[in-house]
């Protein structure tokens, strides 16, 4: 060795790499007297049982990638030459993250850092493998690619499938488990393999307002399965929604809202339909005409104070009674609303430009219920001021519960409204 550099051949250290290295040599390789070379493979040999099997390949996982793994997936193609284990990850990691394989090249470790050797979506395993068909790059640290490995991807891809595929169909409790760290994963395959979404359909996991069900679950209560593709849009709704009777489906999470949208390909009959405030009013109660007629002034004082904010007023009875005021839009009216916020900021040329491009879009709505005792009582005030400071407060409110990032318009609103309540509370209290 170069001076400096002697530890690399203390006798540990060339045990350790010819290990790592030459394990799976077809040769009798030793570092003195000890024998370097295990053959058969870990994923080859005979064990006196299945689960004796699963827990000698457990133990291998754990000494090449450091984690116990959920359970392990034989990986074999015949004609690439190909045999190896994908290991599953206990923890759930993210899709963008590259998974990284281990391969061997006619039993010498070519890579620990292979990164097209699986499709995208199976990003909860790490494989370990030995082949002696697929072709290394010109520095020996990873794999050309070329049609041989694309076929390769495609038949572990497979592999991966008739897993996931054998879990369902004969151990569910192994599924759930998968299914608890990883449904992300399988989600991601199922938007893609209609196959697959018809076989997941009653484990994968979605947030609905009957609580975490499958699709398949939720398909048989309800008539028509209602999502919204956004998480804050779920929020604005679901409690409401729920105590209506509407089922909604939560599609703001990663991939969800184009597996709703599959559903029908995979269960014929099945109705969906994207949730908008239109749908959601509709199912509320309508005040009787009389009672509407009464209120004509404090709505149309209500009104007038949301205009400029591009908010409607409409008076509804719903359920729950402790809701006073719901604030209901839509992505159109959103889309609206920020083309109206660019406009009124623009200069001339492109204020003209924006206000060409102003279409029919709903406008958001803030809908009033009339079962609750404030609103009751705020709508018989005679003090149009007062009104004025209700209504922007129960609008503020109700942004708020919808945990709606705010505008600086409304931020506004929400100080304003706050002071002007103070100040009407403290009206005719004597100074000090």
């Amino acid at each position: 060795p170069r001076p400096g550099a002697a530890e690399w051949l203390a006798p540990e250290r060339v045990r350790a790499l010819a290990r790592d290295f030459g394990a799976l040599l077809p040769y009798d390789v030793r570092v003195g007297e000890e024998r370097i070379t295990e053959l058969p493979a870990p994923w080859d040999r005979l064990y006196p049982s299945p689960g004796a099997r699963r827990v000698a390949l457990a133990r291998h996982c754990h000494g090449l990638f450091g984690f116990t793994p959920l359970d392990s997936i034989d990986l074999e193609v015949p004609l690439a030459g190909i045999r190896g284990v994908a290991y599953v990850l206990p923890s759930a990691v993210s899709p963008a993250q590259r998974a990284t394989h281990r391969v061997h090249l006619k039993g010498m470790l070519l890579t620990e850092r292979a990164e097209q050797l699986l499709p995208d979506w199976a990003f909860f395993v790490r494989c370990v493998l030995d082949t002696d068909s697929l072709r290394p790059t010109a520095s020996r640290e990873s794999l050309y690619e070329d049609e041989t490995l694309a076929a390769v991807r495609e038949a572990l891809g497979e592999r991966i499938r008739d897993w996931l595929t054998g879990l369902a169909a004969g151990d569910p409790e192994r599924l759930a488990a998968f299914l608890a760290v990883h449904h992300l994963g399988v989600k991601s395959l199922a938007r893609h393999d209609h196959e697959m979404l018809r076989t997941m359909l009653p484990w994968l996991p979605f947030e609905t307002t009957d609580g975490q069900v499958s699709l398949e679950e939720f398909a048989r209560r309800h008539p028509v399965v209602h999502f919204t593709r956004g998480v804050e849009e779920y929020r604005q709704v679901a409690a409401i929604a729920s105590a209506q009777g509407v089922g909604v489906v939560n599609g703001g999470y990663t991939y969800d809202s184009e597996l709703i949208e599959a559903l029908p390909s995979v269960r014929p009959g099945t109705v969906v339909a994207e949730l908008d405030a239109d749908t959601v009013t509709a199912h509320l109660d309508g005040v009787e005409p009389g009672v509407e007629l009464l209120l004509t002034g404090f709505l149309a004082a209500a009104r007038a104070k949301l205009d400029p904010l591009g908010c409607d007023v409409v008076l509804r009875a719903f359920h729950p009674l402790s809701v006073p005021a719901l604030h209901l839009d839509d992505r159109a009216a959103r889309h609206e609303q920020a083309r109206a916020d660019a406009e009124e900021q623009a200069d001339d040329l492109w204020a003209g430009i924006l206000g060409s491009l102003r279409g029919s879009a709903p406008r958001a709505r803030l809908v009033l219920n009339h079962l609750n005792p404030l609103i009751r009582r705020v709508s018989s005030l005679d003090d149009a001021e007062l009104i004025g400071t209700a209504v922007e407060s129960l609008y503020g409110q109700a942004l708020l519960m919808a945990q709606r990032p705010l505008r600086p318009t409304d931020s506004a609103l929400l100080n304003r409204a706050f002071i002007d309540l103070l100040e009407w509370a403290t009206r005719g209290t004597a100074d000090d």
